[in-house]
């Protein structure tokens, strides 16, 4: 339809503004009408007020009575001002009103909340702002939501496109729908679409194990993600997501009750090893029963420290791994556990060399977790090395890091094992056969490395050995975010929408 010369084409967002006005001034009118009516009968039946005069009664009537229908009928408008809102939203329309959020506490409470959603979920408009065919599409759309497994399609800047019921997405205050993933592997989502739209024309990436939300939250879910990226392509990115929930959750229940577990067994496992160090001291010990006294306090001090793996693990999966940091120096903090290192090493008959820089910088350190990083690293690199092996320990400066690297030149490890390592509980078939272990040492050490702010790598060849890398910040460099933090590491580590330090990477469209 043609627009006539000098006169602007009618638009939603001016219809509500219209109706606001129209609606006060009915109320309005409305009032003075039965105000003079309600005179005009008193007029009549010959009601007298001697004490004031008639008009002022009329008009403090009608004052009072007006300004009680206005505040009565604003309320009233209220839902239709939302709906009329959301529907500017969905047009294309420009717009400064902020669109209501479905979310919110009070449309949850008055019901109002599916109407709103329903809006959102009608938008049928293409990043162009025309109108997309639905003749098609609505048989696809009902398909997809019928279907068990999760859909969306998005753009490789992240917007979604399209999901389907089945997806774990929320709208934001401001109107938009975005996927809500907590992802635990390096590489995120949203990584992984920045190098595919700066380096790639098709790619596909495969997560496992990937939750919405985290350990103890309402409606907690597990999936398995396949993602498929196609550049140019009208659906640009898919993802496709299977709830894996029945058969993952177990496995944090189990977690949930072997964290119990082992902080009863803490207290006397403590004990244990104050009794091995008063004989230890007492006694005077040689030949055979040193070495057995050697191999106790090697043992208890192995499993004071999968106790404390457990329930470190235990805490990282609720994101409460919050950490207060010091200045320090690797070498200090290797200290702590040199003599245990040597003990094991040597009951294993294995050498260990440690060679730390003199003029390598200090560090921001938690003393006890770093420890913790070194001494899971240095006892796989034992456990995993060859009779009569060497694990060598060593550090240099990178950057604003000091890189702290743990060799071995045991059996190694294909390149399948490696893509898994840092994942919860897991272990390869071979060591589940070989050697002893929970499967959580290398996933807490990923914890505390990154809770600093650092990055834990390892390098492998199978048949040759294993190389694991881990940065700690130089001291220096963070001085003034700890100073303002008062020594937490949530000044390194980014936050999430919830406040919590953000361990995980979240993604949220």
């Amino acid at each position: 339809m043609a627009v006539k010369k000098g006169t602007q084409p009618a638009m939603i967002r001016d219809y509500m503004p219209r109706f606001r006005k129209r609606a006060f001034f009915l109320t309005i009118l409305m009032q003075i009408a039965v105000t003079l009516a309600i005179g005009c009968a008193l007029l009549i039946s010959g009601v007298t007020m001697p004490t004031v005069p008639f008009w002022i009664t009329l008009i403090a009537i009608l004052a009072a009575s007006t300004g009680m229908n206005v505040l009565l009928t604003s309320q009233l408008l209220l839902p239709f001002t939302d709906l009329m809102s959301a529907i500017t939203h969905i047009s294309g329309e420009p717009t400064t009103t902020t669109p209501p959020n479905p979310n919110a506490r009070h449309f949850e409470r008055d019901g109002f909340k599916p109407v709103l959603q329903l809006i959102y979920e009608l938008d049928t408009r293409d990043e162009s702002g025309e109108a997309k065919d639905t003749s098609q599409t609505s048989k696809l759309t009902k398909a997809l939501d019928n279907t068990a497994a999760g859909f969306v399609v998005m753009t490789a800047k992240g917007q979604i496109l399209y999901a389907n019921s089945k997806a774990p997405t929320h709208i934001t205050p401001e109107g938009k729908r975005v996927l809500e993933l907590i992802f635990n592997d390096e590489t995120s989502l949203d990584s992984w679409l920045k190098d595919c739209e700066e380096h790639a024309v098709h790619a596909d990436r495969t997560w496992e194990r990937i939750p919405n939300k985290i350990i103890g939250e309402e409606n907690r879910k597990i999936y398995d993600i396949v993602a498929s990226y196609q550049k140019g392509s009208e659906a640009e990115v898919v993802l496709t997501l299977l709830e894996r929930t029945a058969e993952y959750q177990p496995e944090d229940d189990d977690l949930d009750f072997i964290a119990f577990a082992a902080h009863e067994l803490r207290g006397p496992i403590t004990v244990i090893r104050g009794y091995l160090d008063v004989l230890g001291d007492e006694l005077s010990l040689d030949g055979d029963q040193a070495e057995l006294m050697q191999r106790l306090v090697v043992s208890a001090n192995r499993l004071s420290s999968y106790v404390n793996n457990i329930l470190n693990a235990s805490r990282y999966d609720r994101r409460h791994l919050k950490i207060h940091l010091k200045e320090d120096s690797i070498t200090d903090i290797y200290d702590t556990i040199s003599d245990d290192m040597q003990l094991r090493a040597s009951s294993q008959n294995r050498l260990l060399s440690v060679h730390f820089p003199d003029d390598l910088p200090t560090v921001a350190a938690d003393r006890g977790s770093v420890s913790e990083v070194l001494s899971n690293l240095i006892d796989n690199a034992i456990k995993y090395s060859n009779e009569g092996g060497m694990v060598a320990v060593g550090a240099s400066t990178e950057g604003d890091f000091v890189k702290i690297t743990v060799q071995d030149h045991g059996i190694g490890m294909p390149a399948s094992v490696i893509s898994n390592l840092f994942h919860k509980f897991y272990r390869s078939h071979r060591s589940r056969e070989t050697v002893a272990g929970t499967g959580i040492g290398l996933y807490i050490s990923k914890a505390i490395v990154e809770s600093h702010g650092g990055k834990i790598e390892v390098r492998s060849t199978e048949g040759e050995g294993s190389t694991f890398d881990f940065t700690l910040p130089i001291y220096s460099t963070v001085k003034d975010k700890l100073g303002v933090s008062k020594g937490s590491n949530e000044g390194l580590i980014e936050h999430d929408e919830g406040g919590w330090i953000k361990n995980h990477a979240m993604y949220r469209g």
